[in-house]
């Protein structure tokens, strides 16, 4: 049993994984300005909570996109386990080849979601990860990661709707009945679930259009992200994985455990 950990810039995810099995998994809200010994206490909790025990863990595994966390989390996994933890890195062996012009800059979660979704699939794939920002990238069927698009999330568009708007007013983001509002509330989400969603139905046109494959082929398209179910029913022809990142990194860490 392994102990996975990817820090977002939202959330940080943890999960326990056992030979590929995902035993459980639990959702902290990243802040840099917690202690060590501050998110020990939390992550403790969390263990004690679900009567899981980490004498049995064999080692751990940590990505980060939050550079101000990842010494925290590595000296917090180091406590937990009494073992030095593997952080993904570019360097190491990923199982698929970084073909981007500067490997080092692409966001680690990016590289761990493409491992997950390519050892999978085997072929190639568009790879769609809603979180703070939604990136989409473009993994081929010889396994090279060739880059891809970032843009705003969905959470980001929202909070600058409301902020920048003086009568529009925070609403949940959730699916409207219908894309035509009757009123304020109604319209916001509109536009909110139906225009993201539609924002990401035609890069993935476009992507496929530079993609080009042979006739009659077409990349496997793969969902993930905490964001992704929002924008999930609108989509066509997606793979939806909510734990494509903790499976990721459990590859990443059987491939370099040695």
């Amino acid at each position: 049993m392994i102990l996975a950990v990817d820090i977002g810039n939202s959330n940080v995810l943890l999960g326990l994984v056992n030979n590929s099995k995902i035993l459980q998994s639990w959702r902290l809200h990243t802040d840099i300005h917690l202690s060590v010994d501050e998110y020990e206490m939390l992550v403790r909790g969390m263990l004690f909570a679900c009567d899981f025990s980490l004498k049995d863990t064999q080692g751990a595994v940590l990505s980060s996109v939050v550079p101000e966390l990842t010494e925290v989390f590595f000296k917090l996994l180091n406590n937990l386990i009494g073992k030095t933890p593997i952080k993904v890195s570019h360097e190491l062996n990923l199982g698929i080849e970084i073909k981007t012009e500067m490997p080092e800059k692409v966001g680690q979660d990016r590289l761990i979601n493409a491992l997950a979704a390519f050892n999978e699939y085997k072929t190639s794939l568009i790879i769609i990860d809603c979180g703070t920002a939604t990136t989409l990238d473009v993994v081929t069927a010889d396994g090279f990661f060739l880059g891809g698009i970032i843009c705003p999330g969905l959470l980001i568009s929202a909070e600058v709707l409301f902020s920048k708007a003086a009568q529009l007013f925070q609403v949940n983001l959730e699916m409207p009945e219908n894309i035509i509002g009757k009123n304020t509330t109604d319209s916001m989400k509109s536009g909110l679930i139906y225009g993201y969603g539609g924002m990401i139905d035609s890069l993935i046109k476009k992507l496929i259009i530079e993609i080009n494959l042979p006739e009659g082929k077409v990349p496997k398209i793969v969902l993930t992200g905490g964001l992704a179910k929002k924008v999930l029913p609108i989509l066509s022809n997606v793979i939806y994985h909510d734990d494509l990142t903790l499976r990721g990194l459990y590859l990443f860490y059987e491939l370099n455990k040695k």
